[in-house]
């Protein structure tokens, strides 16, 4: 009984753990898109400045990245010639410093349910992109249920009152890069064995994304911020900021090694969700009937999308399983013929 009840306690540690990770993980992510919007939007703390603001998170997290990496060693730093920086790192770099950069323009000119809408259709590009880097197949009812989470998002999109043609444009723009980028860590680390989690991808790609970004700094917004006298940089502020914006990362490092993937994937649905109802309740943004039918109808498709995803993880798993038993039945065969063989020959003798 004892026994029993300890292994009670422990899975239910287990359990009350992995919802403290997932609560984490949606509370410092929640935040995160909140704060991006305060500081961007004009009508909140007015700094529309999303390439320094990206720029202030990746000088942030590369400096509190080498700290983990090299001075505390919390993670082993990864093998890396510099011709595989060059060749992996450095393109993997460039697509995040644009998806970063666009999607942290969106805030300016969208409302916050109406940008988690639109990130509905990152399954869509990645399937889509995958196919066309040849890293998925394709396959017909796959590409029906992208249509019907894209005909879900462009009933949404239908619906918002305030619809910014150069907000969705910019939105989108950050969706493809996002999604070029996740398929391209396939391509050039993954396919090489190189694993990278968010501590060590900080520590190789945000010095990398902060060099991208301020090539067109210079010449977008340096010029703006000297005419802008008036500016103090707000370390309360810029500080804090950055500091969630690097704890998101160290949680999805929880997360993901702790429960999984497709944990953080549903943990990300919940998001959305709740970011939908706090823009509404909270930042008062206008919220349609028509939106909420639309991404509900993108909520279905991507919910079927992960659970596809899922079974054929399952399918795989079980397949691998099997054929190590049968492996494992082989040659506990050959051992009993040996031993056979081996016993007739001493009778012989």
């Amino acid at each position: 009984m004892g026994k029993g009840g300890s292994l009670s306690d422990g899975v239910l540690k287990k359990i009350v753990l992995s919802y403290a990770y997932v609560a984490i993980w949606i509370f410092l992510s929640f935040t995160v898109i909140v704060y991006n919007k305060y500081i961007l939007d004009r009508k909140m703390y007015n700094w529309p400045f999303p390439i320094s603001l990206t720029m202030i998170h990746m000088s942030f997290c590369a400096s509190l990245a080498f700290l983990l990496v090299r001075v505390f060693k919390v993670v082993e730093p990864v093998s890396m010639s510099r011709e595989l920086y060059i060749s992996s790192v450095v393109p993997i770099g460039a697509l995040y410093s644009l998806s970063l950069w666009l999607s942290n323009s969106a805030y300016i000119y969208l409302s916050v349910s109406f940008i988690q809408m639109l990130k509905a259709l990152m399954p869509v590009a990645v399937y889509s992109i995958g196919v066309l880097f040849k890293k998925e197949n394709f396959k017909s009812d796959i590409m029906a249920n992208m249509i019907s989470i894209s005909l879900g998002v462009a009933i949404a999109a239908y619906g918002e009152a305030k619809f910014d043609t150069w907000g969705v444009i910019l939105q989108l723009g950050a969706v493809a890069f996002e999604a070029t980028r996740l398929v391209m860590i396939q391509i050039l680390l993954t396919s090489k064995g190189i694993s990278l989690n968010p501590i060590t991808s900080l520590y190789y790609v945000a010095p990398c994304c902060f060099v991208f970004l301020s090539l067109p700094w210079i010449f977008v917004e340096y010029p703006v911020l000297k005419e802008t006298s008036s500016f103090h940089f707000d370390f309360a502020i810029f500080g804090t900021n950055s500091l969630c914006a690097f704890a998101l990362n160290l949680a999805v490092f929880l997360l993901v090694g702790k429960t999984s993937a497709l944990t953080m994937n549903v943990a990300g649905v919940v998001k959305d969700w709740l970011l939908i109802a706090f823009s509404w309740s909270v930042i008062k943004d206008t919220v349609t009937p028509i939106n909420l039918f639309g991404y509900g109808l993108a909520f279905l498709g991507v919910a079927y999308y992960n659970h596809s995803k899922l079974q054929a993880l399952k399918a795989k798993e079980a397949q691998k399983k099997a054929a190590q038993a049968d492996e494992e039945a082989g040659r506990l065969l050959e051992d009993r013929e040996g031993d056979g063989t081996g016993k007739k020959n001493e009778q012989q003798n």
